[in-house]
């Protein structure tokens, strides 16, 4: 049973919480579209201090995430996963419930909306009640929280998040957020009671309260050591990010709501308090943890270039589509591409841990589009060499390139790289013959017959001749004979027949499984009978114009179940599913391979991968596939 005052009563309402909004907000628009004047200017302040009081969590929330700029003052090095971003799902019931007080308040007491801008002193006085009632009460109401029964079924929640983050600060329940809002009302509401409040101090204490809570469940150290060693007696008015992350490690310990000073009174401040955070701050100068694996990805397009942690950490956490709240960012987004385009490196995004090792995912800046301009191909190539020659002298093990920095036509599959530098000790990897594995294994053992696209690409060389072998026609849409007679040389004298070249979607009308490595229009998609099934391997993937007919996603595999800190979907992929040529790259770390994996694709290692896949616990994703695995 749930115990009393812990649940919020509006859980259940999911996005439609924000409806709670809607009688302040329909109280504004009808006195500015009704009425000669703004009245009832109370509801308008609330809804701005709302406003704010979310971008404030959000602002906190997207720099602990950039990784390229905070990485070396992480206090916790692991990754905030999947079940903690959920559990954090509704961090801001606490704003609303404020909100719903805030105009119970200045529905009794019509007065508030008379107060005067500014006051100086009930800044004063604001002060003082804060720190010798507020601080106190919340540190004591703290400390009675950690005993057994309200910690189990109250306190416990915000404990549940391993890594503390700014939206941590409004994950607890209902109860202490009640408490909460006594804490941060008492001197708002004595101010105003002697007679000093003013509008512009709700504003200020408000959102200064919410930067401090920000500031101190940021997993970030951001107040430098030196301040405490020039002034020591501001160590017990501020506490940091690093003096509340060990109370969540300690729990005995640092209950401080701002100043550690009443944890030094009442006897429960960690002693290792000042020195970790001069340690955290002293080893932010150096480079780091080295990472194991790196997946080299770039930007798709300008609409996906916001679905990454430092945007919108939730966002992140679910398989890319465009929704409508991205339109309004699309032009800043736009301009940033710009920026990127003129002056950017390579950075990094992401990252977890699989087996004690590191993988992260570093992004060279450059979208989709750029790949296609003959005048970029130059700079492109000089992002993807200083990327491998960093990871290089990292001591970096094998570094995956992604989709389009692996095409063949910009540095031939990574092979212009491997050659340039032949004294390489970080091995680069395709990951293209686990992608070709993937789609193989998606196709049923008893299809004999199969219409390939992108015939004479890499991926489409390597399917037709793994098909051939098995004895099944391959239909080659190809318009070069030259490289079709190259492809079909490879393969042995008695399978070579199985390959046939064709020049036209007519030819596949009988044909009810199509192999997509070049994008089909919906009119060149017409041409398949009704039941085929289009596997693919292009990027964007085709639409699925056909409703007589099924599509695979693109090649991709899930991580072993025991891969840790993963909070971000790669593009369009469920969580915990990565793209095949990422999850090749994986396969390559856990085996220990000593070979580069670039160019043309070794037939005769197809299985090998496949199988060195499964054996690590990486699981298809496909139905085919699946099924095939059982």
């Amino acid at each position: 049973m749930v115990a009393a005052l812990s649940a919020w009563p509006w859980e259940n309402l999911g996005i439609f919480k924000y409806i709670l909004y809607g009688p302040l907000a329909s109280k504004v628009l009808y006195s500015w579209i009704y009425e000669d004047t703004l009245k009832d200017l109370w509801c308008l302040h609330i809804l701005v201090i709302c406003a704010l009081r979310g971008l404030i969590h959000q602002l906190w929330s997207s720099y602990n995430n950039m990784l390229f700029l905070t990485r070396n003052r992480r206090i916790k090095q692991q990754g905030v996963d999947f079940k903690q971003i959920d559990r954090e799902w509704d961090w801001d019931n606490f704003i609303i419930l404020q909100a719903i007080l805030a105009s119970m308040a200045c529905l009794i007491f019509p007065s508030l909306d008379g107060l005067p801008l500014w006051n100086p002193k009930g800044f004063i006085t604001l002060l003082l009640l804060h720190v010798t009632i507020s601080e106190p009460l919340y540190y004591w109401a703290h400390r009675f929280f950690h005993e057994s029964y309200l910690f189990t079924h109250y306190h416990s929640l915000q404990h549940s998040s391993p890594v503390p983050e700014p939206f941590t600060a409004g994950h607890a329940t209902l109860i202490e957020h009640l408490i909460l809002c006594i804490v941060i009302g008492i001197p708002m509401t004595g101010s105003i009671l002697m007679g000093y409040g003013s509008t512009s101090m709700i504003y200020g204490y408000v959102l200064a309260f919410d930067f401090l809570r920000c500031l101190g469940h940021s997993n970030v150290e951001v107040v430098p050591h030196e301040i405490f060693n020039k002034l020591p007696f501001l160590r017990y008015l501020l506490y940091t990010s690093t003096y509340y992350s060990l109370h969540h490690t300690e729990m005995g310990t640092n209950f401080c709501l701002f100043m550690p000073l009443f944890d030094a009174m009442g006897n429960t401040l960690n002693s290792n308090s000042w020195q970790l955070h001069k340690k955290i701050c002293s080893d932010s100068a150096n480079k780091g943890r080295v990472p194991d694996f790196v997946f080299l990805a770039h930007v798709v397009d300008v609409t996906s270039a916001m679905h990454v942690p430092f945007v919108f950490r939730s966002f992140a956490s679910i398989p890319f589509s465009t929704r409508i709240f991205l339109l309004p960012m699309w032009p800043g987004t736009f301009m940033v591409m710009l920026l990127m385009w003129a002056w950017s490196k390579t950075f990094l995004l992401t990252f977890y841990n699989l087996r004690g090792r590191l993988h992260q995912t570093w992004v060279v800046p450059r979208f989709g589009f750029q790949y296609f301009l003959p005048f970029a191909t130059e700079g492109i190539n000089k992002h993807i060499e200083e990327a491998i020659l960093r990871a290089d002298r990292m001591g970096i093990k094998v570094i995956s390139l992604a989709a389009l920095n692996k095409n063949e036509a910009l540095n031939g599959g990574g092979t212009l790289f491997v050659n340039k530098h032949p004294d390489l000790k970080v091995r680069v990897v395709h990951g293209n013959t686990l992608t070709a594995a993937v789609i193989l294994n998606e196709i049923p053992k008893d299809v004999k017959e199969v219409f390939l696209t992108g015939a004479t690409s890499k991926l489409g060389r390597a399917i037709a001749l793994y098909l051939c072998r098995r004895r099944v026609r391959v239909l080659m849409l190809t318009l070069s004979t030259e490289r079709f007679q190259n492809i079909q040389k490879e393969a042995p004298a008695d399978c070579q027949n199985y390959l046939v070249q064709v020049t036209k979607y007519q030819a596949a009308q009988n044909c009810k499984t199509w192999i997509v490595g070049k994008w089909i229009t919906p009119r060149e998609q017409s041409w398949a009978p009704s039941g085929t099934h289009f596997h693919q391997f292009v990027v964007p993937p085709i639409l699925a114009f056909r409703r007589d007919c099924t599509y695979g996603d693109l090649a991709a595999m899930r991580l072993p179940d025991d891969v840790e800190g993963l909070g971000c979907c790669e593009y369009t992929m469920e969580r915990g599913v990565v793209h095949a040529c990422h999850a090749g790259g994986v396969v390559h770390l856990l085996e220990g391979w000593t070979h580069h994996e670039v160019g043309a694709l070794d037939v005769d290692r197809i299985d090998l991968v496949w199988e060195a896949a499964l054996k690590h616990g990486l699981r298809p994703v496909s139905t085919a596939n699946k099924k095939d695995s059982l």
